[in-house]
């Protein structure tokens, strides 16, 4: 029997995918506050309740889901690395870029399962469309984007418990608090799993500056462009700020041989079209991604509707079920350390980058036994 501990109860979004898993069981969970920790550990029959992380490494629970405000990912990390516990981390991976450095280090010292846990790589849609790029539907993919529009001012305090409500939250500083594409994995994570054997070489990042409220450091929008291997391009924009209904998942995708774009909202759909389907462009025509279910990966076809309950269309179970395949055959996942440093430094880049009138910043060639000398960033 697999045991896991969940610190921060942000995590509980991943209980129906491990309960859905033969031989796991969630033994623990950790948060400071004692009374959503009591209320959530009766809720999802948790038997063990900490309110000090390093007490619950103590145990005898093999991993960790974590959780937390991402200022502490990399520092619980290395803690329970070095406890050697495996660890499926939230996004992003760390806030500096030492902080990335020693998550590397300490992964590959410990030799411990470290998984990224983006899980909007996981969305049905866009293994969906990764399926179809394998095939080579697409042709040669030279052009994505991703963005990630989610007005969250409301979260820069905390609005629940007499104790807590109108306080400023860790948002505030680590989130609006920083210019850039402060928060790019939900974004960059599938087109990279578009662009395979592809890795970014640089970023060049600009702004809108402060309009809606200036009280925040972070821009209203802005726009990141990732110079890939081969010339392609990956496009992210970041919106956290923008009186706007939410659009936290839209993508599209350019080939030689055709298109995909996903919903922009009120009554869209996901559509592609490719280039055999008419005589020119002049006559295209989209067609919605439901006449293309014969690509959806038999996983996602297959799912029972339990594993569909786990939320993201499935996808929550699938990352969790690759977390735990992982630890059973001591394999580091697809979504390693590595990937989740590299989509984590797009946000540490884009910060220099916007600050410095959109320069052009090399992104570091993230890979194991990485020279200490490659640790650095160019300017």
């Amino acid at each position: 029997m697999l045991k896991v501990g969940i610190v921060g109860v942000r995590g509980l979004s991943t209980m129906m995918g491990f309960n859905a898993l033969p031989d796991v069981k969630v033994e623990a969970i950790c948060d400071l506050d004692a009374e959503l920790l009591a209320s959530m550990a009766a809720k999802y029959n948790i038997p063990k309740t900490y309110r000090v992380y390093e007490d619950m490494l103590e145990s005898d629970i093999d991993a960790v889901v974590i959780a937390t405000p991402m200022q502490c990912h990399v520092p619980q990390a290395i803690t329970a690395l070095q406890a050697g516990k495996h660890i499926m981390s939230e996004v992003t991976a760390g806030v500096t870029m030492d902080e990335l450095w020693w998550l590397i280090e300490s992964v590959e010292k410990y030799n411990k399962i470290y998984m990224f846990a983006e899980n909007y790589c996981y969305m049905p849609q866009n293994q969906h469309i990764r399926n179809m790029v394998s095939k080579g539907l697409f042709g040669e993919v030279y052009y994505c984007e991703g963005e990630y529009l989610h007005e969250l001012t409301s979260m820069a305090t905390y609005n629940y418990g007499e104790q807590t409500s109108g306080k400023i939250s860790w948002r505030q500083f680590w989130q609006l608090g920083k210019r850039g594409a402060f928060y790019p994995t939900h974004s960059i994570g599938p087109v990279m799993q578009w662009y395979p054997g592809e890795r970014i070489l640089s970023v060049s990042s600009f702004g809108t500056g402060s309009h809606t409220l200036p009280k925040f450091r972070q821009d209203d929008t802005s726009v990141t462009m990732c110079q890939l291997t081969n010339n392609k391009l990956a496009q992210i924009r970041v919106d956290c700020l923008s009186p706007r209904p939410h659009n936290m998942s839209y993508y599209q995708l350019q080939g030689t041989k055709g298109v995909y774009e996903a919903p922009r909202g009120f009554g869209d759909d996901h559509k592609i079209w490719l280039s055999d389907m008419d005589p020119d462009t002049n006559s295209a025509k989209w067609r919605g991604l439901s006449e293309f279910n014969d690509y959806l990966p038999d996983r996602y076809k297959n799912a029972t509707e339990e594993q569909n309950k786990a939320g993201h269309g499935g996808g929550d179970f699938f990352i969790v079920e690759d977390f735990i395949n992982a630890i059973k055959t001591n394999t580091q996942p697809e979504i390693d350390v590595y990937k989740g440093c590299e989509w984590t430094a797009v946000a540490l880049l884009s910060e220099l980058s916007v600050m410095n009138n959109g320069r052009t910043m090399d992104m570091p060639n993230f890979r194991k036994n990485m020279p200490r000398e490659e640790q650095v960033i160019k300017l």
